[in-house]
């Protein structure tokens, strides 16, 4: 039997402080991963109308279905939300993420890349990184891997390459809905 070990996610701002807090997500078993996924040793999560907290308390509920996924070493991750007109993939440049005691967490640089189900990509909050790195101070290190995750996400996604695959989304749904039942 596949068991999916429940895991909650934090993102954070560079000084500490919570950024976002998504309270019921879903790991998928490693050895249920796709063998592309499997060969970056990345880490896939689930969730389906997750509560979600912000840093100020307030709550809401996600509309949508989504998978995530993190790759090790790599300053950003990538949300496929899987809605109506098909997957929109949220991407956000942020520092690599760490998992310990059914918490992953990771630092959340403000910019996003978002690839519409139609293939636009939008690059949005520039100006909210712009203000944050000043007022948070980003070192000069800082600047230079969020431009690198940038740069490392941006041509995986001009590419196609993995995790931009919208049948590996949808089978890794339909296996974590199977094994609700």
């Amino acid at each position: 039997m596949i068991t999916y070990r429940r895991t909650l996610v934090k993102s954070f701002k560079h000084d500490g402080h919570l950024h976002r807090m998504w309270m019921e997500n879903w790991i998928v078993p490693k050895e249920m991963c796709h063998q592309l996924h499997q060969q970056e040793d990345m880490l896939v999560i689930i969730n389906c109308h997750t509560p979600i907290q912000e840093a100020n308390g307030k709550q809401w509920i996600s509309k949508v279905p989504a998978v995530t996924f993190f790759v090790p070493n790599q300053w950003f991750n990538i949300v496929a939300l899987i809605e109506e007109q098909g997957i929109r993939y949220y991407c956000n440049i942020a520092s690599p993420a760490y998992q310990t005691d059914g918490v992953i967490t990771y630092i959340d640089y403000d910019l996003d890349v978002i690839r519409h189900s139609d293939g636009h990509i939008a690059i949005v909050d520039r100006e909210e990184y712009d203000m944050n790195r000043l007022v948070y101070h980003y070192p000069d290190v800082v600047e230079r891997r969020v431009a690198q995750g940038m740069e490392a996400l941006m041509g995986r996604m001009r590419k196609g390459d993995t995790p931009f695959q919208d049948d590996a989304v949808l089978w890794y749904y339909k296996q974590w809905m199977s094994a609700q039942s």
